[in-house]
C-alpha cells in the first residue's frame, strides 16, 4: 500500500535531498573529506532556523544549503567555507552568538560567520548608510580571510536567483547594490561566470522588458550564429588536430547585460553589436610546463588560417590580470568578413577564469609557493586594508573609493630598475607615485616616462618605464583628486587634505561664531543650513573652510538674511538633498511636496503628481516611458530618477531603504525637454530633411538646434519637447531612415 506523505514530511525530504546533493558534490571534489563537521553545521543551522520561512514560502534552511552548494560546486571551496555558508545567518537571525559558533566549530568558522553578520550603527556615525556600514565590516573581515567576501557573493547570488518573491522597491535596492558593488567584486576576484549572472539578474529585475527583448533577439539569431561558428571553427579544428593536443572549441555569447550596456553606452541598436559571438579554445597541455608555449603554438596555427587584427592581441598568459585571469586573446577576420575574438586557454586557466582565482588561493592542499597572481591578490588586499585603516567620514565616499579599486583592466609598467608593476588602466604618473609610497606620491612634481619629462596628470600605457620626480615643496591640493584615478592615491590625498582642513574648519567656525555673536544671532542647524544654501555649499564643514580661506566673506547682508525668519522658512523649503532647486514655479512643475507617499507601494506618476508632488531629477531628466524609481531625500521630498542614472545607482547601493518603485500613468498632455544627437555625411538639404521629419511628420516642436560640420561629417544636437520616450524612439527611427544620417541617439 502506497504511503501518502504529509506536507511536513515532503518538506523534510526536500531539505534532506538538498543537503545530500551538497555532500555528494563535496565528496566528488579534491578537498579533504570532512563530512562530519559539515553535517554538524547543517544540523545546527536547521535547528536554529526551525519554523522560519523565506518570502517564497520554503523553509529558511533551504537558503543556507543553496549558498553552501554555490560555494562548493560553482566556486570550489572546502569544508570551512561550506560550514560557514550553512551557518552564515545563524548569528544575525537567531539567539545564538558568535561565541556559540566558536565553541562548537572553532575560531576560523566563527570569524567568517562574524564577518558575514550585519551590524547596526557605529562606523560612519548617526547619519550613515546601513548598507555602507555592513559592507565596510565585510571588507574589514575580508582583509584577514578572503573567504568572507566569496561566501557573501554566493549569498548574494542565491538572493538574486530568488529575488522574484520580493517587493519591487526591494528588488531595485538589492539589484542596484548588486550591480554597483557585488558584480565588480566578483569580477575582481576572478568569479567570471558569477559576475555575469549577477549582472544579468540585476538587469532582468531592473529592466524586465529590455532583458526579455534582448533575450528574444539572441534566440532569434542563434541559428545564424551557429552557422558562422561552425564555418569559422572547421579549419581551426584541422590545424589543432595536427598539433596532437586534446582540446575543445566553444562559442562564447555576449551576455544580455553586456549587450544592453554597450547599446546604452554607444547609443546603438542590437543589430549594430558585432561582437556577440566569440570563440574559446580550451586545451590540455602536453605537460604543465608547456602551457605558455602551447598557447602560442595554437596562436601561430590560427594566424595561418585567418588574418589577425594588429591592435587586438592580448597576452594575459605571460602577464596575468591581477584577478588571476590567464588567456591569450586574438581577433581574427573570418571568411565572411567579420572580426571574431578567439580566447586561447589551458584547462587550468579556464577553471580559474570561470570559478575564480581566489577559490584556489592558499587553500589547496600541499601547495606552499605563491604565484605572481597570488602576489597581485595579496597587494590588492593590502590596498583594501590601507583604505579601511584610513577613517572615512562619508559612507558614499567610502563606497566610491572602494569601487575605484575594483576595475580589473590593467596595464604593466616598469620602474627605472626594470621591475614590473601592475596598475589599473587609465592610471596617471601621480597614481604610480602613490603606489610606490605615500611620501613619494605627496611630493611628486612629475615623472620621466621612457626618459621624457611628463606632468603628474600624464596617463600611462602598458610597457612604459617610469621614474618619479619629487620635491619637498610639492604638496597635495584639491586639484590632485581630479588627477588621481586609483583608490590608494585618492584615499591618501584625501587623508592629507583632511588633516589640513581640520585647522581651517576650526578657524572658520570660530570666525562664524564671532560674526553671529556680533549680530546677536543664535547659532543653530537652521542658521547653518541657510548660510550653506545662500552660498550654494552642501555641507557645514565646507562652509567653515570657505570662511577661513576667504572665499566666503560674511557681510551685513548675510546677517539681515539670517534674521528674516519668513525668508528662512522659504529657503528651507527650496533647498533639499544638498542641491539647489529652482524657485517655486507651479506652472513648470518645480515645486516639491513630500506628502502622500507609501514606502511599500509603487508611485504612480500622473500629470498632477509630477507637477505638484514629485520632482523629476535634473541629472538624468526622466520622461514618461523611461524606467524610473523614486527616492526619499533628507527633507522627505520624493525625487524621480531614471533607473540607470549613475546617481540612482549610488542611491540604490547606499540608501536602498529610501528607494520606491515608480510607474508612469500619464496621458499625452505634458511636454518634457529631451535632446538627441545626430551624425552623418554633410549633404545639401540634409538639415531640411531632418527638421521635416521632426516638425512635419512627428509634429514635434524644436526648441534648440546646434550644427557643426567638419571635413564632410556633420554632428547635430537637437533639443525638443516630447510627450514620452516612445515619441523620442519614433523620431530617432525616422531620422535613421534618412540616407545620409548614420547615427541618431538620445542624449
Amino acid at each position: 500500500m502506497d504511503t501518502v506523505l504529509t506536507n511536513v514530511e515532503l518538506e523534510e525530504q526536500m531539505v534532506n535531498d538538498a543537503f545530500q546533493h551538497l555532500i555528494d558534490c563535496y565528496l566528488a571534489s579534491k578537498h579533504r573529506k570532512k563530512v562530519d563537521i559539515i553535517t554538524k553545521a547543517f544540523n545546527f543551522a536547521k535547528h536554529a532556523h526551525k519554523g522560519v520561512r523565506r518570502l517564497s514560502g520554503e523553509p529558511y534552511i533551504m537558503h543556507p544549503i543553496a549558498v553552501a552548494q554555490i560555494v562548493c560546486s560553482e566556486i570550489g571551496l572546502g569544508s570551512t567555507s561550506i560550514c560557514s555558508a550553512l551557518l552564515h545567518d545563524v548569528v544575525e537571525d537567531t539567539d545564538y552568538t558568535v561565541e556559540d559558533i566558536e565553541n562548537m566549530f572553532g575560531a576560523k568558522i566563527a570569524q567568517i560567520v562574524d564577518g558575514l553578520t550585519k551590524i547596526s550603527g557605529g562606523i560612519f556615525g548617526d547619519h550613515a548608510s546601513a548598507q555602507a556600514e555592513n559592507f565596510k565590516k565585510l571588507l574589514l573581515t575580508m582583509s584577514d580571510d578572503i573567504r568572507v567576501i566569496i561566501i557573501k557573493i554566493a549569498d548574494r547570488l542565491h538572493n538574486m536567483r530568488t529575488l522574484g518573491s520580493q517587493a519591487v522597491n526591494k528588488q531595485y535596492k538589492i539589484a542596484g547594490e548588486t550591480l554597483y558593488i557585488y558584480a565588480p567584486l566578483a569580477n575582481r576576484l576572478g568569479l567570471n561566470s558569477i559576475k555575469t549572472e549577477l549582472e544579468d539578474l540585476s538587469f532582468k529585475f531592473e529592466h524586465p522588458e529590455e532583458y526579455a527583448n534582448i533575450s528574444k533577439k539572441l534566440e532569434a539569431t542563434k541559428i545564424e550564429r551557429d552557422t558562422v561558428f561552425d564555418e569559422f571553427a572547421a579549419p581551426i579544428r584541422t590545424q589543432l588536430d595536427d598539433l596532437g593536443i586534446s582540446y575543445e572549441i566553444k562559442q562564447r555569447i555576449k551576455s544580455p547585460y553586456s549587450i544592453w550596456h554597450k547599446m546604452q553606452t554607444k547609443q546603438i541598436p542590437f543589430e549594430e553589436i558585432y561582437d556577440i559571438l566569440a570563440v574559446r579554445i580550451i586545451f590540455d597541455p602536453v605537460e604543465i610546463d608547456t602551457e605558455l608555449n602551447d598557447c602560442f603554438d595554437i596562436y601561430v596555427k590560427l594566424c595561418k588560417i585567418y588574418k589577425s587584427h594588429p591592435n587586438r592581441t592580448r597576452d594575459w598568459v605571460s602577464h596575468p590580470k591581477a584577478n588571476g585571469y590567464q588567456a591569450l586573446h586574438v581577433t581574427l577576420m573570418s571568411k565572411q568578413g567579420e572580426w571574431i575574438e578567439v580566447q586561447i586557454r589551458s584547462r587550468r586557466m579556464n577553471d580559474i577564469a570561470e570559478k575564480g582565482f581566489a577559490a584556489h588561493w592558499k587553500y589547496k592542499d600541499g601547495e606552499k609557493t605563491e604565484t605572481a597572481s597570488e602576489q597581485e591578490l595579496d597587494k590588492w588586499l593590502s590596498t583594501i586594508k590601507e583604505i579601511l585603516d584610513d577613517p572615512q567620514p562619508d559612507a558614499m565616499d567610502f563606497l566610491d573609493t572602494i569601487k575605484l579599486n575594483l576595475f580589473a583592466s590593467e596595464i604593466f609598467v616598469f620602474t627605472p630598475k626594470g621591475e614590473i608593476r601592475t596598475m589599473p588602466a587609465g592610471s596617471t604618473t601621480l597614481d604610480f607615485a602613490f603606489s610606490i609610497h605615500t611620501f613619494v606620491g605627496s611630493h611628486c612634481i612629475g615623472a620621466k616616462v621612457n626618459h621624457k619629462l611628463v606632468p603628474i596628470n600624464h596617463k600611462l600605457n602598458s610597457g612604459d618605464q617610469v621614474e618619479i620626480l619629487t620635491s619637498k615643496s610639492a604638496h597635495p591640493t584639491r586639484e590632485w583628486l581630479s588627477i588621481a584615478t586609483t583608490a590608494k592615491a585618492t584615499t591618501k590625498i584625501l587623508s592629507i587634505l583632511r588633516k589640513e582642513e581640520r585647522e581651517s574648519r576650526k578657524k572658520g567656525e570660530e570666525m562664524l561664531d564671532e560674526f553671529l555673536r556680533k549680530n546677536e544671532i543664535e547659532k543653530n542647524t537652521l542658521i547653518i543650513e541657510k548660510l550653506c544654501n545662500l552660498y550654494d555649499i552642501s555641507k557645514s564643514d565646507a562652509l567653515y573652510v570657505a570662511i577661513a580661506e576667504g572665499s566666503v566673506k560674511l557681510t551685513q547682508a548675510d546677517a539681515n538674511a539670517l534674521k528674516d525668519k519668513e525668508e528662512l522658512a522659504g529657503w528651507k523649503k527650496l533647498f533639499s538633498f544638498g542641491r539647489k532647486v529652482m524657485k517655486q514655479d507651479k506652472k513648470k512643475g518645480k515645486e516639491v511636496v513630500g506628502q502622500g507617499f507609501d514606502r511599500k507601494k509603487a508611485l504612480v506618476l500622473t500629470e498632477d503628481s509630477v507637477q505638484n508632488k514629485y520632482t523629476l531629477c535634473e541629472c538624468c531628466k526622466p520622461i514618461p516611458g523611461d524606467s524610473v524609481m523614486g527616492y526619499i531625500d533628507d527633507d522627505k521630498h520624493i525625487v524621480i530618477h531614471k533607473l540607470q542614472c549613475p546617481n540612482a545607482e549610488k542611491l540604490k547601493a547606499n540608501h536602498g531603504n529610501r528607494v520606491l518603485a515608480a510607474q508612469w500613468s500619464m496621458g499625452r498632455i505634458l511636454l518634457f525637454p529631451v535632446s538627441i544627437r545626430v551624425k552623418g555625411f554633410d549633404k545639401l538639404g540634409l538639415l531640411h530633411d531632418m527638421t521635416q521629419v521632426i516638425s512635419q511628420i512627428h509634429s514635434t516642436n524644436i526648441n534648440k538646434l546646434e550644427v557643426e560640420c567638419n571635413n564632410g561629417i556633420f554632428e547635430c544636437k537637437i533639443q525638443m519637447y516630447v510627450h514620452d520616450a516612445k515619441e523620442v524612439q519614433d523620431i530617432i527611427a525616422s531620422l535613421r531612415d534618412i540616407p545620409d544620417v548614420k547615427e541618431a541617439s538620445r542624449i
